[in-house]
């Protein structure tokens, strides 16, 4: 079967952030999230880079498209590590984690 290419939807993230952030509470609940907000970013740039689809990374990790939404949202479900490796490797990629010190200010 051959694998659909990847086509995005034209999305201006920034525009987004601009027009949320003018709700109550909003900043305050996407920062919370800031780190699920940058592996859903980096998973989905991931998927871009390869071509593909949900459709098609479902395929390869050997799960359905539902579950592959899931694990590129931020905020609802956490992706175990086993998770982002699976879908790492769908994409041609591999998982670094880092653990960085926060500033003391």
């Amino acid at each position: 079967m051959a694998e659909i290419k990847y086509k995005p939807v034209k999305h201006d993230h920034n525009a987004f952030l601009k027009k949320a952030s003018k709700r109550r509470g909003f900043q305050t609940a996407y920062q919370a999230l800031a780190v699920e907000y940058a592996v859903a970013n980096e998973m989905l740039a991931a998927r871009s880079r390869a071509g593909l689809t949900q459709e098609a990374v479902a395929t390869r990790m050997g799960t359905t498209k539902s579950t592959v939404s899931r694990l590129e949202s931020a905020g609802k479900h956490a992706p175990s590590l086993t998770s982002l490796k699976r879908y790492a490797k769908a994409v041609g990629c591999k998982v670094e984690i880092r653990l960085v010190p926060q500033r003391q200010d």
